[in-house]
């Protein structure tokens, strides 16, 4: 009878006062509160859609209970978020200058899009373990300038009502990644779960990590986790727009643009393409269509959309939703960054039982339970065993090719070896790589031109040193003093203790090899 009750009052908004509305919509999120144990997540959904269908009678944006359309953009953060200073297909522009188009429902629903330009970023690093530089590319997108406004726009909107959804589903402390309400940085969340293992006497750590997460977010999986957080059955035209440019994305090869301009493969060429007012003409982009690239398969979503990381989110609303009840059952802790997830259990007759459920149903392939596109990458899936005496590796009980090879549990950039925390390895190598590979380049060019002096150190001391870390940027020693004092009492500086010296090592190593090339 209550539920008829509220079907009723939200059915009428449409030809009442909107103060009305307000307590309509006030209602049913009390409803909605009131029954969250008694119904969890079937509740939740139903009543979710009533709420969003109250908001729409009225005829309403549905951007969320925190977001003031008006506010936003105004705010000097989303603004400058939204200018962009390469060039694209059209002509630069932000939100603000963009308002009424991209707040246009009507208008969004019947955009055309633009291709998104798609390049490979080098993301190869410097291993501490083989000394060697390890490979490794993404691929990146990114948008035109009115594309980008609506995805960021209508990324906004969705987060709000994702933030708003997941509280009222109990899981509002899982995903801590790319949340507008969380107000809490990575080194935080790190504290958070690394302090919940040493308050736990003993029991299981589970990391894991997505393959190709981006790449392979099945559409049709998305479109439903989507619907539930609209609380619709089928997308509003203009939702329904953004999606399909999200899932059915066309491309342009940077390296083709390059081509087309006459300019080098350099990031010289890189800075006069970017300097133009728009990458090609209204007739080179007719002339060049064929060019473009379209995503035919039904799964995967570009990386660097504004909305990307968004949707990625709203993909794992039921997993999360399931990983979470099990997990507080067994009063553990499941915290997920995008890709990345850690589970804390403490020792119980469960807690092996959980790690196999997780492992086995929800990311195998082949398991009736298992997440459409989400599997588990084995190199990085570490399991470990924790108590009063330490901490260690028992993955290939649960995994025949668990990674075995990591001793310490490594979330957020942060290892814990079952007695104290530092930076991961892999971070402080990431750092002295591009530290290296910027004072050779200073120290070439001091003997090239004649310099008597290392022209450029300023800017690599402000970027690579704790001189440039109360910048008006800050720098990696930004975040290391950050880390020291959520973790006050762990040897976090430790291994970049003797950064000074080396760079200045490394100048006068390589100015002095050069010349000596030079000379012989």
């Amino acid at each position: 009878m209550r539920v008829n009750a509220v079907i009723k009052t939200s059915t009428s908004i449409s030809i009442i006062s909107q103060s009305s509305i307000a307590l309509n919509v006030a209602a049913i999120d009390w409803y909605i509160s009131w029954h969250t144990d008694e119904y969890k997540f079937i509740s939740f959904c139903c009543t979710h859609w009533l709420r969003n269908a109250a908001i729409r009678a009225s005829g309403y944006r549905i951007t969320g209970e925190n977001m003031n359309a008006q506010d936003w953009f105004n705010d000097k953060k989303n603004i400058k978020k939204s200018e962009k200073k390469y060039a694209h297909f059209d002509v630069r522009t932000d939100i603000q200058k963009a308002q009424r188009y991209i707040s246009d429902p009507e208008k969004v629903a019947k955009h055309g899009f633009y291709p998104m330009i798609h390049y490979k970023k080098d993301m190869s690093r410097y291993s501490g373990k083989t000394h060697k530089i390890k490979n490794k590319e993404r691929d990146i997108c990114y948008s035109a300038h009115i594309d980008r406004c609506i995805f960021q726009y209508y990324s906004a909107i969705l987060n709000e009502s994702y933030n708003s959804l997941i509280k009222k589903m109990g899981i509002g402390d899982v995903p801590v990644a790319y949340r507008t309400d969380l107000h809490k940085s990575n080194v935080q969340c790190a504290v958070e779960a690394i302090n919940f293992i040493r308050k736990t006497e003993s029991g299981y750590v589970l990391i894991g990590d997505f393959t190709h997460f981006f790449d392979n977010l099945k559409h049709d999986y998305l479109r439903e986790q989507l619907l539930t957080l609209l609380g619709t059955d089928k997308l509003p035209a203009d939702q329904e727009a953004v999606f399909h440019n999200i899932t059915r994305y066309s491309l342009f090869e940077r390296d083709d643009l390059l081509d087309i301009n006459d300019l080098p493969h350099t990031r010289a060429g890189i800075k006069k393409l970017n300097a133009r007012k728009r990458v090609l003409s209204t007739q080179e982009f007719k002339r060049y269509k064929y060019k473009i690239k379209r995503n035919d398969k039904d799964y995967g979503i570009p990386q660097g959309s504004p909305i990307s990381a968004c949707y990625a989110n709203i993909y794992m609303l039921t997993a999360d939703k399931k990983i979470a009840d099990r997990v507080k059952e067994s009063y553990g802790r499941y915290m997920r960054y995008s890709d990345d997830f850690i589970i804390v259990l403490p020792e119980s007759s469960e807690a092996k039982d959980l790690i196999k459920y997780v492992v086995d149903c929800l990311f195998k392939d082949g398991s009736p339970e298992k997440i459409p596109g989400v599997t588990l990458e084995p190199e990085k899936t570490q399991i470990f065993h924790f108590d009063r005496n330490g901490l260690r590796n028992v993955g290939k009980n649960f995994l025949t090719d668990a990674d075995t090879s990591h001793n310490a549990v490594n979330f957020l950039g942060f290892q814990y070896d079952g007695k104290e925390v530092t930076v991961r390895a892999k971070t402080i190598s990431k750092y002295y790589y591009r530290m290296h590979r910027k004072a050779i380049g200073i120290a070439h060019q001091k003997i090239k031109n004649g310099y008597d002096c290392f022209k450029g150190a300023d800017k690599l001391y402000a970027k690579y040193s704790e001189r440039g870390k109360r910048g008006l940027r800050g720098n990696f020693f930004t975040y290391m003093d950050r880390a020291e004092r959520e973790f006050p009492d762990d040897p976090i500086s430790r291994d970049t203790s003797r950064h000074m010296i080396r760079i200045r090592k490394t100048l006068k190593k390589h100015s002095k090899t050069l010349d000596t090339d030079a000379n012989g």
